[in-house]
């Protein structure tokens, strides 16, 4: 990435919003694509500050602090939702994890299916995890010391299967786990051309060019009557072939004409994409499903969710001002897409799920302190953007990692000398 705010002195060529760091960032940006040079041309045009989009996908080789060499990103294109063959993505099976192996008191069980921790007679504390492996066996794994780290979804859902914490109660408005979900608004403009070819399917997960003018409170929202943003992101992340298949509005959905529009503008396109933030409501919110159960009979999760008026005022005005730059690239035509309708799971949104297991300062609205330890059963940590109140317009995963450091910190130079509630 490139840094725009080391010790507050704004720096030219990254994004000037973000909060002041210490350093830049350890490796240079990312290459930029054909879509995100004329994204960044067209945003210097109209006043904007375009910077490269920070990705956990290495530019070159390095090496972190944990011995493990990451090496540099190929832009092969499969970079989203697949293993990267190159081993250019600083996650922690590439970052963490061979250093792990190494050590004595590490032991990694795969397979391994946790779905219950058990707690004392008290419910004040958790003794152990009962787990299920491969073979469908179950075994009791004794602990001091839990930390949930599952995701969104299993966390909650483990919490409400063990009841660590009061489930949330809508008509009443009481109780905290499940309370707070959250997802995204995203929303986005797509650009056709007729002599213009962007290669987007040579891409990196993480490759595109930003600007930061519109989220969070870096406008002055006065008289729009919403709260909230986003950023856009030209984003050139690998268009598979099969699920990426932008035409112009107006195009027939099947038939010679539509094979055509395909064909001609699959590579004749981009998006302009926003990840908007969604408040957190009453209404919306995580329990275990009355009637569905999993393999082991167990209630699945569900999920209670619709966006409201404030993400549909806020998606319409944000995604013109995207249209805006995207009229000033000049296409030869343009679909403008914000996020109005009422929820549905499908197409495919984004896998930024939050809340359910709030963070707060008191137990009466949230089921985890500021060091992400459960109120209830201090010696359970619950990691993860379940701890989010809601979703900002950003991706959680730089939050999420800024939190988890915080928790582990917390809980080795603090709970592990004298174990108990941090706050």
């Amino acid at each position: 990435g490139k840094a725009g705010n080391i010790k507050g002195k704004i720096i030219p060529g990254g994004n000037p919003y973000e909060g002041p760091r210490s350093r830049d960032y350890p490796n240079p940006a990312l290459k930029t694509a054909y879509a995100g040079a004329l994204f960044k041309e067209a945003a210097e045009k109209l006043g904007y500050k375009p910077f490269p989009t920070p990705s956990a996908a290495n530019s070159q080789p390095y090496t972190n602090e944990y011995g493990a060499t990451i090496n540099g990103c190929v832009y092969c294109g499969y970079c989203q939702f697949f293993g990267c063959e190159m081993g250019a993505k600083a996650s922690p099976q590439t970052a963490v994890l061979p250093n792990l192996m190494k050590q004595s008191r590490f032991e990694l069980r795969t397979r391994a299916n946790v779905v219950k921790v058990n707690l004392d007679s008290a419910k004040k504390r958790a003794v152990s995890v009962t787990y299920i492996d491969s073979r469908g066996r179950e075994f009791e794994q004794p602990a001091d010391l839990v930390l949930l780290t599952s995701y969104v979804f299993n966390n909650v859902r483990l919490m409400l299967l063990s009841g660590i914490g009061k489930p949330y109660d809508p008509a009443a408005n009481s109780g905290v786990v499940g309370r707070n979900y959250a997802y995204q608004t995203p929303s986005g403009v797509t650009l056709f051309f007729e002599d213009k070819v962007f290669n987007q399917f040579m891409a990196a997960g993480g490759l595109g060019m930003t600007i930061d003018e519109f989220n969070g409170d870096n406008f002055d929202h006065a008289g729009l009557g919403f709260i909230g943003g986003g950023f856009f992101q030209a984003a050139t992340s690998g268009s598979r072939p099969i699920e990426v298949r932008p035409v112009p509005r107006g195009t027939p959905r099947w038939g010679a004409e539509w094979k055509h529009a395909v064909a001609k503008y699959f590579n004749r396109s981009f998006p302009i994409t926003i990840q908007g933030a969604c408040q957190s409501y009453r209404s919306n919110y995580l329990d275990l499903d009355p009637a569905y159960r999993d393999a082991y009979g167990l209630p699945l999760l569900r999920m209670t969710f619709d966006r409201h008026e404030n993400e549909h005022k806020m998606s319409v005005w944000i995604t013109n001002k995207a249209a805006e730059i995207g009229k000033a690239i000049g296409p030869s035509k343009m679909t403008v897409s914000p996020r109005t309708e009422k929820y549905t799971i499908v197409p495919y949104q984004s896998t930024h799920n939050t809340g359910g297991a709030a963070m707060g300062a008191e137990p009466a609205t949230s089921a985890v302190n500021k060091y992400l330890q459960s109120w209830d059963v201090p010696n359970v940590f619950v990691v993860g953007a379940s701890a989010f109140p809601q979703n900002g317009g950003y991706n959680p995963t730089g939050t999420v990692g800024a939190l988890t450091f915080h928790a582990l910190q917390a809980i080795k130079t603090r709970y592990v000398k004298r174990p108990g509630p941090l706050a």
